[in-house]
């Protein structure tokens, strides 16, 4: 059984070479075969010198260099995309979430009838304001989504490689990792683990919001619904008071005021035109959905010692860039 490692790089200088120790020791006692794969987000710091480091002393490790950063969760699906293991174990490489969870997830998989098993916490870290808006981002998307996302999950996550393989043929340029995680189907089995608190979180409010207004938007249907019978509603409602207004002019002559007549026309006006942008918006959220063909990232090199065994994505099916290999 061969096992691949995934893991990303981001300011992570002061962590990589003890998660490289601690990684492999713990990959070492399960399989025969290990490989590392570390993909370099465009690290500002000696991050991807120290990853090249790792590679030329142990010829395990694989660094797949992007040519800028394109975010953690698109570096995290390259970097599944380029590993070649039967079972693939991601994880972040900041040991907030400890490499030694590998075994905890292995002794699970081996007791059957699982494709994954990932981490969750058993309650989120951090302040109350970190909390709070964690609690209100999962509640935001789940008033407003398809389908719910689970509640406190961590990166780390064994997988198989079939299920890998389902993964990275989403084509959606815009997502939330999770939400693939999710869609993606399978046997999926959650286990508590302890996530440290050794950092300040580099999502900020700012950056909560825009993943929960960009998740919703890219992803639900639900919310386009809520606008077009937002538009019925008020369009209902127009009506009915004109039709008010006009039977109490036949029936009592009591004319209608110019303020009255005015906002009766831009209720009208309004239900009319949110109306007619509710429908628009669920034609042009389809077509959103099948011109997206960007890649998700592109790579600038890969350092690689011996020639790469046939990836999870056969070799090219996610990726329409083509690495230098060293």
């Amino acid at each position: 059984m061969k096992l691949s490692i995934v893991t990303t790089l981001y300011r992570s200088a002061a962590t990589i070479e003890e998660f490289h120790r601690r990684a492999m020791r713990s990959a070492e006692t399960i399989a025969e075969e290990i490989e590392m794969v570390i993909v370099n987000d465009g690290s500002p710091d000696d991050s991807l010198d120290l990853a090249i480091q790792l590679h030329r002393s142990d010829p395990r490790v694989v660094v797949v260099d992007l040519a800028r950063n394109f975010g953690h969760h698109k570096a995290m699906m390259t970097g599944l995309a380029h590993a070649t293991g039967d079972l693939i174990f991601l994880i972040d490489s900041d040991l907030e979430e400890q490499p030694e969870d590998l075994l905890l997830f292995y002794d699970r998989f081996r007791q059957g009838g699982v494709d994954v098993v990932f981490g969750v916490q058993e309650a989120r870290r951090g302040g109350i304001i970190e909390r709070l808006t964690g609690s209100l981002f999962f509640t935001l998307v789940a008033a407003l989504s398809d389908e719910p996302l689970p509640h406190n999950l961590i990166t780390s996550r064994l997988m198989t490689r079939e299920y890998v393989r389902a993964l990275v043929r989403h084509r959606d340029r815009e997502f939330l990792i999770a939400h693939l995680w999710q869609i993606s189907g399978f046997c999926q089995q959650a286990m508590v683990v302890n996530k440290l608190s050794l950092s300040a979180s580099t999502y900020s409010i700012w950056r909560r919001i825009e993943f929960a207004v960009k998740h919703v938007t890219t992803t639900s249907t639900r919310l386009l619904y809520i606008v077009l019978y937002a538009g019925l509603l008020i369009f209902g409602l127009s009506i009915g008071v004109i039709l008010y207004y006009l039977a109490r002019y036949f029936t009592s002559g009591v004319g209608v005021s110019g303020f009255t007549s005015q906002i009766i026309s831009i209720w009208f006006l309004g239900g009319l035109i949110t109306l007619i942008l509710g429908i628009l918006g669920i034609y042009i959220a389809g077509i959103m959905s099948e011109t997206k063909r960007r890649p998700y990232t592109v790579i600038r090199r890969i350092h690689r010692t011996k020639p790469a065994a046939k990836s999870v994505t056969e070799r090219g099916a996610y990726h329409s860039d083509a690495g230098i290999q060293e």
